[in-house]
């Protein structure tokens, strides 16, 4: 707790004297990673910053509505003083664009498999999302948590915790949501374009991956091909969060997607019931996460990747007791 609170101290004194700062957040981005990085950069705009948040993937329409979502780029070009990463568990999960540049002054983080990779780690494993440690972090850090903030704020909780309904979430959860419910967040509307919102190529593309289900063992998996792309005319590279539809069905015990990527990689995305810890797996394979929910980017094409990644899972579930 000492620790803790030095750190703060020091985070606070790095951030009232820095001027120019960026911020990033990890490839493929999903809605923790940008609201946390819009949260953020809202917050130090506001306390007289100047800021950038850079992505490598973009981000997708339905987050368009945030503050400053359109203003997000793919390269760092502001002459910054400070460098910030947010809900990113290693270096090189931020992708290309960290390439040439210095450590990271701050990063911030709940990944239980995080690596230190900055001067200041700030993680705190135990947390639900990276948008819930800064809603209760920003006002220690001297920075406020406007409408526009908390709006960002509750992107991330919503969209990390599935609409409270992983099972990881606790109380504290829901208390901070009720807090920016009364900074004026509109809860309705956020959750509607934040997890319920879809366009005609992500359902096209979720058919091809529902189309390839299979179920042995406890263990529910699909694939989408970079032809299932081109044939749903879906423009990004991740799952379009079929992923987390996937496990409604109850015999799965864990659900793994595989999504087949350029330059001979495949995405792998596990999730799993309470009680079983799929980072142990990912991390087999370079990747990691949290124990309900983990991914890896594996490099080998898609047939052996999938053969291989099953191995491991069916093993693992056999040394639970599970066979």
């Amino acid at each position: 707790m000492e620790a803790a609170k030095a750190n703060d101290t020091i985070i606070k004194d790095q951030i009232k004297n820095a001027q120019k700062i960026v911020v990033m957040s990890h490839i493929r981005p999903d809605g923790d990673a940008i609201g946390s990085a819009l949260a953020f950069a809202n917050a130090l705009n506001e306390a007289g910053k100047q800021t950038q948040v850079v992505l490598q993937d973009g981000i997708k329409e339905n987050f368009f509505f945030l503050p400053g979502a359109t203003e997000i780029v793919n390269q760092a070009s502001l002459d910054f003083d400070y460098l910030i990463v947010v809900d990113c568990s290693d270096r090189q999960r931020v992708g290309s664009i960290l390439e040439g540049l210095p450590k990271p002054n701050l990063v911030v983080d709940h990944h239980k498999t995080h690596d230190d990779f900055g001067d200041i780690d700030y993680v705190e494993a135990e947390s639900e999302a990276t948008a819930l440690m800064l809603a209760e972090k920003l006002p220690d850090w001297g920075l406020e948590v406007s409408k526009e903030t908390a709006t960002c704020l509750m992107v991330g909780l919503l969209t990390d915790t599935l609409g409270f309904r992983t099972n990881n979430v606790t109380p504290k959860a829901l208390r901070v949501a009720a807090d920016l419910m009364e900074k004026g967040v509109d809860l309705a509307s956020v959750y509607h374009q934040s997890l319920i919102r879809k366009s005609f190529a992500e359902l096209r593309y979720w058919g091809q991956g529902l189309s390839n289900l299979e179920l042995f063992k406890g263990v529910l998996t699909s694939t989408l091909t970079l032809n299932d792309r081109i044939i749903a005319s879906y423009p990004d590279n991740d799952d379009a969060d079929l992923i987390n539809t996937l496990t409604v069905v109850p015999e799965a015990l864990i659900t793994v997607l595989f999504v087949e990527q350029e330059h001979g990689t495949v995405k792998v995305s596990w999730r799993s019931v309470k009680g079983l810890d799929v980072s142990q797996i990912a991390s087999n394979f370079g990747g990691g996460g949290h124990a309900s929910a983990a991914g890896a980017d594996i490099t080998g094409k898609l047939g052996d990747v999938k053969n291989k990644v099953l191995k491991a899972t069916y093993k693992y579930l056999e040394e639970k007791g599970h066979e």
